[in-house]
């Protein structure tokens, strides 16, 4: 079986335009209560991180990928992330700075809440809109994909 990306975020943190990105796709962009599994990622719902509830079935969706995203919204730094929870993980967890275009003010913030949330560094800064960073990303991630046995 093939382990993809999963791609968590808050809603509107740029998942599912990051998992198009990764599966070299353009599926049309719309909100869903659904877990979507592309070619390369699992896009989960933003709700499944905004309500703790919900946090479960995240874990267990982990299971099956070989990387978790946690996307932070440089734009908009709401804390829904409880503290350590990259530690939930089995897999390796990264931390991505979406957004980074719109309010480069607000760059150390989003380092902050990575480490509260437990992700160590890299971290990667893009920007969805400009395309900055997203080919860093796309190389650390689909490069050396099937060569990180690491936990």
């Amino acid at each position: 079986m093939k382990k993809r990306i999963m791609v968590v975020g808050p809603t509107q943190s740029g998942k599912s335009t990051l998992a198009n990105v990764l599966n070299d796709t353009t599926r049309p962009l719309k909100k869903t209560q659904d877990v979507i599994y592309g070619k390369n990622t699992i896009d989960t719902p933003g709700s499944y991180i905004e309500n703790p509830a919900m946090y479960r079935y995240l874990i267990a969706t982990a299971q099956t990928a070989s990387h978790v995203l946690i996307l932070v919204d440089q734009s908009r730094l709401t804390e829904v992330y409880p503290p350590g929870f990259a530690k939930s993980f089995t897999c390796p967890v990264i931390g991505v700075i979406t957004k980074v275009d719109l309010t480069p003010q607000n760059k150390d913030l989003p380092i902050q809440q990575l480490k509260r949330i437990g992700v160590s560094e890299p971290y990667f800064w893009i920007s969805l809109k400009d395309n900055i960073g997203v080919s860093a990303l796309k190389e650390y991630l689909l490069g050396k994909h099937e060569s990180s046995d690491k936990n």
